[in-house]
């Protein structure tokens, strides 16, 4: 079954009690739910504050056998697994409350987390979801071997290649991330170590809760657990498990195929970290919504050429989308890859003009100005513009919102600021001066 294309949460909040693996300390973890847009948040009720960590790539701080999370000083280990169950069951936004730092190990797999979340419940929200689908590969590899690559998919698809000490207990496992599939192939799947390692980790005060309850040992060709083998590929799948929780830390749900050889906790969240680099830049690329204004005030493109003597190909602003008092005035045009500029500036690589931007802080500014009592029919000339800075480029797609406001009219010269922006960011900005003559 597909995914909603609405965001999630718990209909309800459920509890589960254990030891944590490498702190060994009792905690109890509560899924609780939370609103629209909020995300995943880690809350440690045991601190007096109480305060939040987001479950964000950003907050990584650790990697080592585990994925840590920080707030400041206040941090929450070992977040992958019930991440994993959150995000593969289709949970958008929740608050995970703790009253230790570290969730409970339980038999090692995220079986436990998907039970508790269908004990909670899902309650579908209003929200669209976030959605990042793979356009171009990502590859990510590093100095030790690992492989990350992950290539266009209409769905979220993980294959996994396990590599344990000197090629032994090699293991490859492929399928589709679905709440269905993951609830029954992947998340059983149990965390694993090898014999040689665990002496180490002890030493370094880790795996305090760990026993054969909750970890399978790997001792050369031979599994020390208390229970056989759940599946044939179990650590490849467990690795599996691992990635869906830490590439969660991109705050965005994937479409695609990560395809990953030997990966680990540092790789996971370095490529969630450039999942979510690689979403953010693609927002910002995306036209904000323009809210336009009702009243007379607000005019089209039609009484907009009323007012303005320029036409087709050089009207540079599309409609005036509201006035403030007599003095500011913002206006928008829609960037199209049909403009005639595009043609030569520049092939390959379009770019609209500087000086076209210019041209359109200068056009709504006259249109504030021929508005003035004893203007109307006349023709504003530039005489100077001063100060014009050019700080990010606009491209076919854009919605260039223009903003101006005349700070002086008299005597035929009308002295005017002017600014675009684009999805809220300055792109370009000039001091404007103009002298207002007869047609």
């Amino acid at each position: 079954m597909a995914l909603s294309d609405r965001q999630q949460t718990l209909a309800k909040s459920a509890s589960l009690t254990g030891t944590s693996l490498h702190t060994g300390e009792q905690v109890t973890l509560t899924l609780q739910p939370a609103p629209e847009n909020f995300g995943i948040k880690f809350r440690r009720i045991d601190i007096e504050d109480k305060p939040f960590i987001p479950a964000l790539a950003e907050k990584v701080q650790k990697v080592e056998r585990a994925t840590t999370i920080a707030e400041g000083s206040v941090k929450v280990h070992t977040v992958e697994h019930v991440l994993s169950a959150l995000s593969a069951m289709g949970v958008d936004n929740a608050i995970i409350e703790m009253d230790a730092n570290e969730p409970p190990i339980a038999d090692g797999s995220a079986a436990p987390f998907v039970e508790l979340i269908k004990a909670a419940g899902i309650q579908e929200q209003n929200a669209a979801r976030r959605i990042f689908e793979v356009r171009e590969p990502i590859y990510q590899e590093t100095r030790d071997g690992t492989i990350l690559h992950i290539v266009p998919d209409k769905k979220f698809r993980v294959s996994c290649t396990n590599v344990g000490p000197n090629g032994r207990n090699t293991q490859y496992y492929s399928t589709e991330i679905t709440p269905e599939l993951y609830e029954k192939e992947i998340a059983p799947a149990r965390t694993f170590v090898y014999y040689e390692d665990v002496a180490p980790l002890l030493e370094k005060g880790l795996i305090k809760g760990g026993t054969l309850e909750s970890a399978v040992v790997i001792r050369g060709d031979t599994l020390l657990s208390k229970h056989p083998a759940r599946f044939n590929e179990e650590f490849a799948r467990h690795k599996i498990l691992d990635i869906v929780g830490d590439l969660m830390l991109s705050g965005v749900r994937i479409l695609g195929h990560v395809i990953a050889v030997r990966p680990g906790h540092g790789p996971n969240t370095e490529l969630a970290k450039t999942i979510a680099n690689q979403y953010s830049r693609m927002r910002a690329s995306v036209p904000a919504p323009v809210n336009v204004p009702l009243g007379d005030a607000v005019l089209d493109n039609i009484e907009v050429q009323k007012i303005l003597p320029h036409r087709y190909p050089f009207l540079m602003v599309d409609r005036i989308i509201g006035f403030e008092g007599s003095t500011k005035c913002t206006g928008v045009k829609l960037v199209t890859i049909n403009e005639p500029f595009f043609q030569g500036h520049f092939p390959g690589h379009p770019i609209m003009p500087g000086v076209l931007q210019l041209e359109a802080m200068a056009q709504v500014a006259s249109v504030l100005l021929l508005r003035m009592p004893g203007n109307e029919g006349k023709i504003g000339y530039f005489l100077s513009a001063n100060n014009v800075k050019w700080r990010k480029p606009v491209l076919p797609g854009d919605v260039l919102v223009i903003e101006t406001e005349v700070l002086k009219a008299k005597r035929g010269i009308g002295q005017a600021v002017g600014r675009c922006s684009v999805n809220g960011q300055v792109v370009s900005e000039a001091d404007l001066m103009f002298s207002i003559v007869d047609r």
